[in-house]
């Protein structure tokens, strides 16, 4: 990394967290772990024009999936949709097994499981979560894909997983 680069990382407000692995963007563009859940977008992998908003409450575990216009994913009849193992999966790929099992207050030692072994350890219930606040966010976080380079902090685009190298 030449200095240009890293010039955004000495001028930073906000401490750059560095992604476990690095993450495909296609399938789950936008992944948090704020306001008490576990929350992000999830593309549809039958309409192009379709995301998911997706959730998992801290504690209790209660979990939502619900399309940008709020209409419930059809899968949760069934249990916890693909579009939240989804999320799960890049969650882990982001932050790491143990850092979500701890936001998530999933009990007993998680060091090492898959996501599959971390899921069946949620008990969860479903429950209806507005989409709007999460999926404004995101589009809010789009809209800096606009904004020309510049070394200038941006902090609300800590959360967006970079291609420089972090030290």
């Amino acid at each position: 990394m030449n200095a240009e680069d890293t010039a955004w990382l000495q001028s930073s407000t906000i401490q750059v967290i560095k992604p476990i692995r690095p993450r495909k963007l296609a399938k789950v563009p936008f992944v948090e772990l704020a306001d008490g859940r576990l929350q992000g977008v999830v593309s549809s992998g039958s309409d192009i024009s379709r995301v998911y908003v997706s959730s998992i409450t801290a504690g209790d575990h209660t979990y939502s999936c619900s399309t940008n216009n709020n209409r419930p994913c059809g899968a949760l009849s069934w249990g916890l949709c693909k579009h939240i193992q989804a999320l799960m999966s890049e969650a882990v790929v982001q932050y790491g097994t143990e850092r979500v099992a701890r936001y998530l207050r999933i009990e007993g030692d998680v060091e090492g499981l898959s996501v599959p072994e971390l899921i069946r350890r949620l008990n969860a219930q479903h429950q209806s979560l507005p989409s709007s606040t999460v999926f404004s966010r995101f589009l809010h976080h789009l809209s800096y894909l606009e904004v020309p380079a510049t070394t200038t902090p941006l902090p609300e685009m800590h959360w967006f997983p970079s291609t420089l190298a972090v030290r």
